[in-house]
């Protein structure tokens, strides 16, 4: 009997006990309840705080040192100054140009892969993925395949867009390319020549032209790989009776392309041909890169992706 009554009385104290500590814990939760709101504002600050935020700069790359400097870094640098809360990264979609850098001059350049899985080793939280593309062929759709097996490894994860996309991108681009126009007079024409590709984006070469035409500037597009050829600038050309061209990269970097199949001494060039035909010409061998207003336009594709608004899609 004694020892029923001591165990109903071990009972009540260890019952009294668990209620106490039941009561204290709901009691807190009733304090956190009344001040739910500084305390959430708080834990959103602090999230805020305690993001890591990154900017994943995306070209095709370049093995000139010095061009290489003033377009791709130039680019980069800009970038990094207009956000200084963003940590900028680098990375090259070229093999051939990562590995050649790493063999040559032993710098080693990520993929974007590689790049991407650093940053979210690294406990990077925010990442803006800002390619250097001129339009979105078929590079920017492999980053946008890249950039997609990494959804859910980012609390937020943003592509922007190249420099030729919407309209009014294209009439950005070329209000930018006046900076570095000469002065052209009636028989003086400059010749943009573009990558080209078989990609159905090739097609912004020839929307480029069009709002460059609504410019009545003698300003006429042409292409590497595609259309237009050199062959239908040139009967551009005498249709318009150009006497003078000035040959200029409309690509990011003035690499191989502009060197040699723009500006250089072989008879396929484009230099050789137009002289061939009769044209004097001259070379503007400069990326796009170099170009202020150029950087100035990827630091806009990056400040837009921030906005929530990375296609910069305009409000009606």
């Amino acid at each position: 009997m004694f020892r029923k009554m001591w165990k109903q009385k071990v009972m009540m104290v260890i019952g009294l006990f668990l209620c106490s500590l039941l009561l204290g814990a709901y009691g807190g939760n009733l304090q956190l309840a009344e001040g739910s709101q500084t305390v959430e504002q708080e834990n959103v600050e602090f999230q805020e705080h305690g993001d890591k935020k990154g900017i994943l700069v995306i070209s095709f790359g370049t093995s000139y040192a010095d061009t290489r400097k003033v377009t791709i870094e130039a680019c980069e640098e800009k970038i990094a100054a207009s956000f200084p809360d963003y940590e900028v990264r680098r990375a090259f979609t070229s093999s051939i140009i990562i590995k050649k850098l790493k063999e040559r001059d032993n710098i080693q350049i990520d993929t974007p892969e590689e790049a991407l899985n650093k940053m979210k080793d690294e406990g990077f939280t925010k990442v803006i993925v800002q390619p250097l593309h001129i339009i979105p062929g078929l590079e920017y759709e492999e980053v946008l395949a890249v950039v997609n097996n990494f959804r859910g490894s980012f609390k937020e994860l943003t592509v922007g867009r190249p420099v030729l996309y919407g309209i009014e991108d294209y009439k950005q681009a070329v209000e930018a390319l006046k900076q570095q126009l000469p002065a052209l007079d009636k028989d003086h024409a400059v010749v943009l020549m573009g990558h080209g590709t078989t990609h159905p984006a090739n097609a912004c070469y020839s929307c480029l032209q069009s709002v460059l035409n609504d410019e009545e500037s003698n300003v006429l597009v042409g292409v590497v790989e595609g259309y237009p050829g050199i062959d239908n600038v040139i009967a551009k050309l005498k249709r318009n009776n150009i006497k003078e061209v000035t040959l200029m990269p409309y690509m990011l970097v003035a690499g191989d392309h502009a060197i040699n199949d723009m500006a250089g001494d072989e008879e396929d060039s484009w230099k050789s041909i137009l002289e061939r035909e009769g044209f004097k010409v001259n070379i503007y061998l400069h990326g796009l890169g170099e170009n202020n207003s150029y950087q100035e336009i990827y630091v806009q594709r990056v400040q837009d992706c921030i906005d929530g608004n990375p296609l910069g899609i305009e409000e009606e």
